[in-house]
C-alpha cells in the first residue's frame, strides 16, 4: 500500500467507549474508557453523553501525544438509524439529523457517528464513516412476524462483531464466511444471538429493546400480559418502563450492578443470588441458542462466543452443556470491533469496498 492512512476507530457502548487509532492495518493505540452507572445517569438522553464522551476522548488522545490533524479518517460504531444492508456508510446530514432525533431508539452506539462527524470537520480532508450499524437487517421475511399485524420483529444487534468473528473463524476454517452456517453470541452490555446463513444475518434477538436473554442492563424478553399491566397501573411513566427494559435491567435490576465480572467473582465467592442471577443469565444464552439451531435446520458449523462475558469460563461451560450437541463452540472473548472499523475505513479510503450513500 502506497499511500499511509491514520484512522481513529471510535465504539460507544452502554458502559465504555473503546477507541483504537491504526495506521493502515497495524494498531498504533488502543484503550477502553469505562463509564460506570453514575457517571451516566446524569444525562437524560444518550444523545446528552456527546460532549462527555467526545472530551474524554480528545483527552485520552491528547495523553498520547495523537494529533486529530493527522487522521485520514474517523469511524463510529453505527447507531439506530434507518434498516440498512451492511457495509461502509459516509457520514452525511442526513444521518445526523435522524440520530440526533433518535425516533429509532436511545443507544449508546447513536453517539459513534456523531463525534466522528464531529472530529473529521475540524481536520482537514478527513472523512466520516460508520460501518456494518446496529441496524443492519437482512432477516428472512417469516423472521419479521411477531403475532399481532401492529408489531414487527427488527433487526437490531451487534453486526459489526458478530459479522467480524463470523469473518475470523471462516478464514481459520480455511473457507469463506459466505459459504458457511454459524450461531452467534454476543455478550456484552447486551446479548444477541444470531443465526447466521451464508454470510446473512436471517434471524437474531432485538438486542436493544426487550428480546432475548436478558444482560446486564436490559430485560431482554418480558411477559407481555405483566408487562401491560404494569404499564397502565399508574405507578409507572413511560420513560420509567424504557429505563426498566433498557438500561436499569437485567444485572442491574437484580443485583444492582452493571458488571458482569463483579457478579462472577461474587458468585465465585459463594453469594448464592449472584450465583443464581448468573445461571439465569447462562440458561437464557443457551435456550437462544438453541431456538437458533432451528432456524437454521440444524445446519451449523459452529456455534461462535463473544464479548467481554466470553471472559467467564463459567459461562461458557454452562453454555457448551446446554448446546453443545448441535455444533463446535468456540470462544472469541472480548471483541474485534475496533480492528473490523478500522479495516472498512481503510477499504473504503482505498476504494477496495464501495462507500455507500445513506439515504
Amino acid at each position: 500500500m502506497d499511500c499511509c492512512y491514520r484512522i481513529l476507530a471510535i465504539n460507544p457502548g452502554s458502559t465504555s467507549t473503546k477507541i483504537a487509532v491504526y495506521e493502515n492495518d497495524k494498531s498504533l493505540f488502543l484503550k477502553t474508557l469505562r463509564h460506570n452507572c453514575d457517571e451516566l445517569e446524569k444525562f437524560e438522553k444518550v444523545a446528552d453523553e456527546f460532549q462527555f464522551r467526545k472530551d474524554i476522548i480528545l483527552q485520552e488522545l491528547a495523553n498520547a501525544e495523537i494529533e486529530i490533524e493527522s487522521l485520514s479518517a474517523i469511524v463510529g460504531r453505527g447507531g439506530l438509524i434507518k434498516p440498512v444492508e451492511g457495509g461502509c456508510y459516509v457520514v452525511n446530514d442526513r444521518m445526523i439529523e435522524d440520530l440526533k432525533k433518535a425516533e429509532r431508539g436511545e443507544h449508546a452506539s447513536n453517539l459513534g457517528a456523531l463525534i466522528a462527524h464531529d472530529i473529521a470537520r475540524e481536520v482537514k480532508d478527513a472523512q466520516a464513516f460508520i460501518a456494518d450499524p446496529v441496524v443492519v437487517d437482512e432477516l428472512q421475511d417469516v423472521a419479521r412476524f411477531t403475532g399481532h399485524p401492529k408489531f414487527e420483529r427488527k433487526s437490531i444487534f451487534h453486526a459489526l462483531n458478530q459479522k467480524a468473528i463470523g469473518r475470523i473463524h471462516a478464514r481459520s476454517m480455511h473457507k469463506k464466511y459466505h459459504d458457511l452456517n454459524f450461531i452467534i453470541a454476543h455478550m456484552g452490555g447486551g446479548i444477541s444471538v444470531g443465526a447466521h446463513r451464508k454470510g446473512k444475518v436471517i434471524d437474531v434477538n432485538n438486542a436493544l429493546d426487550g428480546e432475548g436473554p436478558f444482560s446486564p442492563e436490559r430485560t431482554g424478553t418480558l411477559p407481555a400480559g405483566d408487562l401491560a399491566k404494569l404499564c397502565f397501573s399508574g405507578e409507572f411513566t413511560l420513560e420509567d418502563v424504557k429505563k426498566m427494559i433498557k438500561g436499569k435491567g437485567g444485572l442491574v435490576a437484580y443485583l444492582d450492578t452493571n458488571d458482569a465480572y463483579t457478579v462472577e467473582k461474587a458468585a465465585d465467592s459463594g453469594d448464592e443470588k449472584a450465583k443464581v442471577v448468573q445461571d439465569a443469565m447462562c440458561y437464557q444464552v443457551g435456550k437462544a441458542i438453541g431456538e437458533m439451531s432451528a432456524v437454521l435446520k440444524g445446519e451449523v458449523d459452529a456455534i461462535l462466543l463473544t464479548g467481554g462475558i466470553a471472559h467467564n469460563k463459567y459461562l461458557v461451560d454452562y453454555v457448551r452443556e446446554m448446546v453443545g450437541f448441535v455444533a463446535p463452540i468456540v470462544v472469541y472473548a472480548g471483541e474485534d470491533e475496533m480492528k473490523a472499523l478500522a479495516t472498512n475505513a481503510l477499504y473504503a479510503l482505498t476504494k477496495e469496498i464501495e462507500i455507500k450513500e445513506y439515504k
